[in-house]
């Protein structure tokens, strides 16, 4: 008997382990084009003729469509399941990406970035259903932090190993080669997931305005993804044209910064439990914070742009894995999908509007008051987290509700 439990544990440790793996890939690959524009940066100025303005632009783009089709997107996970929403996930992923990597110009790269909002829109739904339906409560907030860590992993992908390859076949081969690679994807999510239960009908009027918890945590994600997005976009294009960085260097920011987020976001959500996880959000904003005060530090003290990005990646890109081990704590019954994409569009508002309002300051070569921005819309999701969890010890909400 005992053989047999230990045979069914291990047996049950190589599933999760699986699913986890595949999890992270899609969320890495959901993202992932936004990361490689943020990394070619310098390339994409010279080559493309694109302005920062404009390279800000394609990120505003993106998440401005993310954050549209987050309600539907979440939707659609709610009634079709999670492994079709997760191949068209990886499908649409890779034709975006193959049409970055044939963009003639900047208009085409808009339209292309554009089509990689649906992705985005799908991918904490999915990604967050799937671990409801597969993985015991003990172990989601373990299981939370590592799939959320994908993004950073598509970071981490963007800035070392694929601007490595954009070195020696460019950037449209390595944007190319991450295409091909979100095919294969597609096809493992198909073979490994077992089949979605058939469709179901919607809900005859689900409501697309957050409430509670969800509203508080969806405006917390609207601050904190005004600040990441910038740092996404520009940190290389600040290496390069005030740190003297070079282009392969520059890139390399964005790969710590995303092997820090890895690190952040599973340790944090690892910590997430009932009772503490409403106070880690607001002391997360408040270290990227501190963060986005180093950038700015940088442009007299050169070596401290790496130890800022290590801090982004450990406080503020960390926010978010947080916010959405709470949406699972906290989700309305047959919602999980919904709440998350709820949340996630204040996230990808902020992506959206971030970034103009830093490209503006970046192309008059204010890197300094632009990381001062930064540290201001930090500041607010401090304010907006702290809000909630003092509201919410004074109302002694500690019960995990389930999904």
């Amino acid at each position: 008997m005992a053989v047999r439990t230990t045979s069914a544990k291990a047996a049950g440790a190589e599933a999760e382990g699986r699913l986890t793996a595949l999890l992270t890939a899609a969320m890495a690959f959901s993202m992932l084009q936004l990361f490689l524009l943020g990394a070619l940066g310098p390339r994409l100025v010279g080559e493309l003729g694109v302005s920062p303005t404009a390279l800000g632009l394609t990120t505003t783009i993106g998440f401005a469509t993310a954050a549209v089709l987050s309600p539907v997107g979440g939707r659609m996970v709610d009634r079709t399941g999670p492994r079709r929403s997760l191949v068209v996930l990886l499908l649409v992923s890779a034709a975006a990406l193959a049409l970055i990597g044939a963009a003639p110009g900047p208009g085409f790269l808009l339209a292309a970035v554009a089509l990689g909002g649906l992705p985005q829109a799908l991918a904490n739904p999915a990604t967050n259903k799937a671990v409801l339906a597969a993985v015991p409560p003990s172990r989601r907030g373990a299981v939370t932090g590592m799939k959320q860590s994908g993004v950073q992993l598509g970071a981490f992908a963007a800035g070392l190993p694929l601007a490595a390859l954009a070195g020696g076949v460019g950037w449209r081969g390595a944007v190319w080669t991450a295409s091909a690679a979100a095919v294969l994807a597609a096809l493992w999510a198909h073979r490994a997931l077992p089949a979605d239960p058939p469709a179901r009908a919607a809900a005859p009027h689900p409501s697309p305005v957050p409430r509670g918890a969800i509203a508080w945590l969806a405006a917390f994600s609207l601050f904190l993804g005004c600040g990441i997005a910038s740092v996404n976009t520009y940190v290389a294009l600040f290496g390069a044209q005030r740190l003297g960085m070079g282009p392969t260097a520059a890139a390399a920011l964005v790969a710590v910064l995303g092997i820090a987020g890895i690190a952040g976001r599973v340790g944090w959500s690892k910590a997430a439990r009932p009772g503490r996880a409403e106070w880690l959000p607001g002391l997360l904003a408040a270290g990227a914070v501190l963060a986005a005060g180093l950038l700015a530090a940088a442009l007299y003290v050169r070596p401290l742009v790496w130890i800022a990005a290590v801090a982004v990646g450990v406080f503020a890109v960390s926010g978010n894995a947080v916010s959405m081990v709470l949406v699972m704590q906290r989700a309305a019954p047959g919602r999980a999908g919904q709440d998350s994409a709820l949340v996630a569009a204040g996230f990808f508002a902020g992506f959206a509007v971030g970034p103009p309002l830093f490209g503006r300051l970046a192309e008059a070569g204010r890197y300094g008051p632009g990381w001062l921005l930064v540290a201001a819309e930090f500041g607010v999701a401090c304010a907006v987290a702290t809000t909630w969890a003092l509201r919410e010890r004074r109302r002694g909400t500690r019960t995990e509700v389930p999904a």
